[in-house]
């Protein structure tokens, strides 16, 4: 398949802990060099990222960086496709690294299956090897965490599904379709996906792992969420209809939390019977819930020789839920009452 130029669209913003195990990834690729051209897009990064990438410029002609001055994802892998040359474009995250026939791989089935995107599975890591980081990456790649989102959670066979990470497409794809909508600072892969489906276009997900570095703190892990539940009533809006059925359980979830609070309340308050019995309900619901995340803690926390898990696991599976879901409720929000506009976006 090395008839195919590629063009890796790499977005990228303070990644200098990172960007050198990303690049050097990327340089043991077996696909030939001079078939590829690596954009990196930077947000203009000022932790010393942009002075690490210039270092690889010098060594290797197959590096361009590319300046993003609006610092969020769409607008990054759009200026990298309009910077771009090759009839492959893959979107790749400098937060990851990557098997060393991860390009040849995935051009080669992309065409074998003639689809119109493949990528990938994430093996999610934990960003440091303390109990929380731990928790943050189990819970980010469990299908209690993340329903079915078969490239987190894993699996083994090729598979037609609805997105995938870090997409490598066909360059007729985006004349077909367009660009990524530059609205949605997340969920933008998602938006464009279920474009390219509703266009008759096909994704498979490949069991080809890609390492991937989960957040390092519950604040990190619970920003990311909450964007992610922002964004998704936009997605929906832009598409007409919405783009998966697993995204409205967090949001269930917590209306659900709030409201058998208030019926619990009530309950104290006026001894009502009907109070009792969404207190029961409630009550019963919450031991289910917190009963699944302990026995999912109590597993990792052996397999992991960690005690702890036992306790930070079902609180994290907490964190997550409830972030997307309060994020997606004030997303639903902004788009009834016509408020939603672009949050500022850090990593």
């Amino acid at each position: 398949m090395a008839e195919h130029f590629v063009s890796i669209i790499a977005p990228i913003y303070n990644e200098a802990n990172f960007i050198e195990d990303f690049l050097d990834s990327i340089l043991k690729q077996d696909y030939p060099s001079d078939k590829m051209e690596i954009l990196l897009v930077d947000g203009m990064s000022n932790d010393g990222t942009r002075d690490k990438i210039h270092d690889y410029i010098k060594k290797h002609s197959i590096f361009r960086l590319l300046d993003n001055p609006h610092k969020v994802v769409p607008n990054a892998l759009n200026i990298g496709i309009r910077n771009s040359k090759g009839d492959v474009v893959m979107r790749l995250d400098a937060h990851c690294s990557y098997p060393d026939n991860y390009v040849s791989k995935l051009v080669e089935e992309l065409f074998r299956l003639d689809a119109d995107n493949v990528g990938g599975i994430w093996h999610t890591n934990p960003a440091k090897d303390t109990n929380i980081c731990h928790a943050i990456a189990i819970c980010s790649s469990h299908w209690f965490g993340v329903g079915n989102s078969a490239h987190k959670i894993g699996v083994n066979l090729y598979k037609q599904v609805d997105t995938v990470p870090f997409g490598c497409y066909r360059r007729e794809v985006f004349d077909k379709i367009g660009l990524f909508d530059e609205d949605l600072i997340r969920n933008q892969d998602d938006e464009f996906n279920a474009r390219l489906i509703n266009n008759g276009g096909k994704i498979f997900i490949i069991p080809l792992i890609i390492q991937y570095t989960a957040r390092d703190t519950l604040f990190k892990m619970c920003k990311m969420y909450y964007q992610y539940g922002l964004f998704k009533p936009l997605v929906n809006k832009k598409l007409g209809h919405p783009a998966t059925v697993r995204q409205f359980f967090p949001a269930f979830f917590v209306t659900g939390l709030i409201l058998g609070l208030i019926m619990t309340t009530a309950y104290i308050l006026t001894q009502f019977m009907f109070f009792n019995v969404a207190t029961i309900i409630f009550s019963l619901v919450m031991l289910f819930y917190f009963g699944l995340g302990i026995s999912i803690g109590v597993k990792h926390s052996k397999l992991r020789k960690r005690p702890l898990l036992m306790i930070i696991i079902p609180l994290t599976f907490l964190h997550i839920h409830i972030s997307y879901g309060i994020g997606y409720l004030k997303g639903l929000w902004n788009i009834i009452f016509g408020k939603m506009s672009k949050v500022e976006f850090n990593r």
